[in-house]
């Protein structure tokens, strides 16, 4: 990759530290976003491989945001770049959408597991949980054990005249392990039943 030919593109980019990957890195300011992914589009990076969305912790300043990393088939090499959010109270980026229809999915779930807002996204709800649930579980001050939250009936998502029940999964004492207190079993490993 030409990186000069790329900065002259987008030249509010910073460079970004961190990384032994060798990967060509930017830190880009949200309103700018959409400027440097169409620069990087043009300058050959026709893949979006992921958005890996950031939590920096509670009082942090900027707290959340997003790490892109593109790919350019061609020359066969990577680029990072990275917008934070202004808000940490109500985080949102511009949607990438418009350049890369798969983000349309790696942006659900950062708004879904990160409360990350993406303007301009033709369909934001969430993928993983269900649509009434309260939080977002990967935030860093989400509890380990978790947050009751009352789960629906029926999947939201069902059609016809068979929806599928909803019912909480056991949080312990499943098929691979030991009941709670119990010393460890090696007959609930997978591999007593010949099966790996």
């Amino acid at each position: 990759m030409n990186i000069e030919e790329f900065l002259s593109k987008a030249p509010f980019l910073s460079p970004r530290e961190g990384g032994k990957d060798s990967i060509a890195a930017f830190n880009c300011p949200p309103a700018d976003l959409l400027k440097a992914v169409e620069a990087a589009k043009a300058c050959g990076f026709d893949m979006l491989c992921d958005i890996a969305s950031i939590d920096m912790g509670v009082g942090a300043a900027p707290r959340f945001g997003c790490v892109y990393h593109f790919y350019s088939t061609a020359e066969k090499s990577y680029l990072r770049i990275a917008a934070m959010c202004e808000s940490a109270s109500a985080p949102e980026l511009p949607s990438l959408t418009p350049f890369f229809g798969n983000a349309d999915w790696f942006e659900r779930e950062a708004f879904d597991m990160m409360g990350i807002k993406f303007a301009g996204h033709p369909d934001l709800r969430r993928i993983l949980m269900w649509d009434a649930y309260p939080w977002h579980p990967l935030c860093k001050d989400f509890p380990l054990a978790g947050k009751d939250a009352p789960t629906p009936e029926f999947y939201e998502d069902s059609v016809g005249d068979d929806p599928m029940n909803v019912g909480p999964a056991p949080m312990e004492g499943g098929p691979f392990h030991s009941p709670a207190g119990a010393e460890f079993s090696a007959g609930n490993e997978p591999r007593s039943f010949g099966k790996i």
